[in-house]
Parts: C-alpha cells; structure tokens; sequence
C-alpha cells in the first residue's frame, strides 16, 4: 500500500497534520444517515461492506466512499461535497427534488453551489453571483446511455516529454506554472463530463500534468505530516496564479500508489491522500476549494512497470481539466438560499 509513500497524499488538520482531522470525523450522507470516518487502514477494512448489485461488486467503505468492480474495471467515488463541510464560513443544505444542494461561502468569497445525487455523486458545481445569477464550473450531468469510460486512443505528444508531464518536486516555478495554464496536446473530439475525464485514462493524457514524486507517507495512513505540507508551496503558488488568471478553471488533484498490496486497499488509499492533498492546499495555501476536485487510482497508472515498491509510481498529479469539461457557462438563476 505505498510503504512510507514517497508521493502520494495525505488529509486535513493542523499540528497533527493534514488528515488527521478527516480521520474519525463525523459524515453525513445525503440521505441523513451519519457515519465516522475511519481512524486508520484496520477499521477502514473492518468497516467494508461488499454486495453484488446489478452485475457489479460494490464494496461500501465507512466515511462515504464506494468501490465499484465491473467488466475487468474498479472505481472509487466519494462525496465530492466533503471538503465544503469544514472550515469558517457559511455552510448549509438543503434538498431540491432528487438532487441535495450544498451552499458554502468562505469568509470574502463567492457563494459555491454543489448539487449532488442521494449517493453523493456530483451533478454539478457552480458560483453564485450577488445578482443571483450562476456561472458553471463543472457541470457532470450524465450522457443519455453514455459510459464513464471513453476508449481514445493514446494522444500524440509533440511537446517535449518535460513538458508534458512536469516533475514538479525539481521544476522551477514557471514550468509548473506552464504546465497549469497549457492547453490540449492535441484537438479534443468533444467535451467531455467529470465523470468520462476521471474513469478514462486517455481523455486524461490529453493535457499536460505536473507530477509530485516526494510527498511522504506512513504506510497505510492517509494523512499529511506538516513537515511534508511545505512541498506543496510551488504547486499551491502556481495554481492560485492559474486561477486568478481565470476564476473557472479546475484542476484533478490524482492520488496514485505503487502495486504492493490489493487493488481496493491501494485505489482507497490513493483516493483519501488526493482529498488530503486537495485539503491542504485550500486549507493552508488558500487555493479555492471550487477549483479543485480529487481521485485516486491506486496502482492503475504506474509510472514505472514494477509490481513492487516503487517510490516514483507513489506520487500525486496535479492536471489542468478544464479545458476537458463540458462548457461551462453562465446558467441562469440559481437557487437562491433560504
């Protein structure tokens, strides 16, 4: 499960470090129902839950996460609205048909609107204007009998590789920065949901990445000391550039394990070190939470082809998807809330 990770993520408090506060908090789910989040990988595993539904293995893991295993696939989703749930600010919910609204407005910001589906799924996430008026940042409504995964081919690099995918523990700032802003490797067919970017590889490879080999890890622990906090500086410093460049871009924040261990410990894993990672930057660096979003892969993209421990497959990548994402937009009149 990624040893003493040399480049992974971690999670979401203050001396204790970043994911020492998502450990053992309290979710609510959409349905009203209230979980605590795991303290550590052994009452991660106990806590599992695994049922056959409609073809498909779903394993249930306490603190609002769920595998899915399917056609030779395996997935994980988790609530996209957590990190909205914390910190100073306003927060609320509220239920609008089939969809659960969550309105978050940190202290001199925009008002945020995350829609998401009972299970936590996003549908779409928005600012609100004074005037009420909405501006789309993601929007992942589903395609009519589309799948999440989309078969491209591998893209056609004809930048160089140091380019393409920046190591960014060694670049210097404006190569990170390049990175950030870059647009498309090649022609896009089409826009694509969150959901096709996150679960196919190769609509992924379509834009330039930065790469963080050095963050380190307890093995099997999710959290991110605050020694280790400090690597973050030049990533965090480039994407706040990014974003007041362009107040809608979004960046995939991608957690990734080597290949010790199982499959569903190491996708797990990776996906709670993304949202740590993803926490730290907002939380200590200031990035918006809005422009962020997280998934991990465990070891499904390993950078280098070895079943064992390998500190460079251990890394989390920073990517730019907003050129990927469905247009956004101006949409209307949001909800307003009450």
């Amino acid at each position: 499960m990624g040893g003493v990770v040399g480049g992974a993520v971690g999670g979401a408090a203050v001396g204790a470090g970043l994911g020492a506060a998502m450990s053992g908090r309290e979710h609510r789910r959409p349905d009203g129902t209230v979980e605590r989040d795991p303290a550590n990988f052994d009452e991660l595993r106990a806590g599992r839950r695994e049922v056959q539904e409609g073809g498909r293995t779903v394993i249930r893991e306490p603190g609002g996460r769920t595998i899915f295993r399917e056609d030779g696939r395996m997935i994980i989703r988790s609530d996209d609205a957590d990190r909205f749930r914390s910190g100073p600010g306003e927060h609320r919910m509220e239920r609008r048909g089939g969809e659960f609204v969550y309105y978050a407005r940190r202290p001199g910001g925009p008002m945020i609107v995350t829609y998401t589906d009972p299970g936590g799924r996003l549908i779409r996430r928005s600012m609100l204007g004074p005037d009420g008026r909405e501006v789309i940042l993601i929007d992942n409504a589903p395609r009519p009998g589309g799948s999440y995964f989309v078969p491209l081919p591998p893209p056609v690099i004809a930048i160089p590789r140091e380019r393409y995918i920046v190591e960014g523990d060694d670049a210097p700032y404006a190569d990170v920065y390049g990175a950030l802003v870059a647009p498309p490797v090649e022609r896009l067919p089409r826009p694509f949901t969150l959901d096709e970017i996150r679960y196919s590889p190769q609509v992924r490879a379509r834009m330039p990445s930065v790469d963080l080999d050095s963050l380190t890890f307890d093995t099997g622990s999710w959290v991110l000391s605050p020694d280790q906090i400090g690597r973050l500086g030049v990533i965090a410093q480039a994407l706040k550039a990014a974003i007041d460049r362009n107040p809608r871009e979004v960046f995939l924040i991608e957690g990734h394990t080597d290949a010790v261990g199982s499959p569903e410990d190491n996708l797990s894993l990776s996906d709670r070190r993304a949202e740590s990672v993803a926490v730290a930057l907002q939380e200590r660096f200031g990035v918006p939470a809005e422009n962020l979003t997280t998934q991990g892969y465990g070891e499904q993209q390993l950078k280098v082809q070895s079943q064992g421990p390998e500190r460079r497959n251990r890394r989390v990548t920073v990517r730019r998807i907003t050129p990927l994402l469905a247009e956004a937009g101006p949409a209307g009149a949001a909800p307003a809330p009450r």
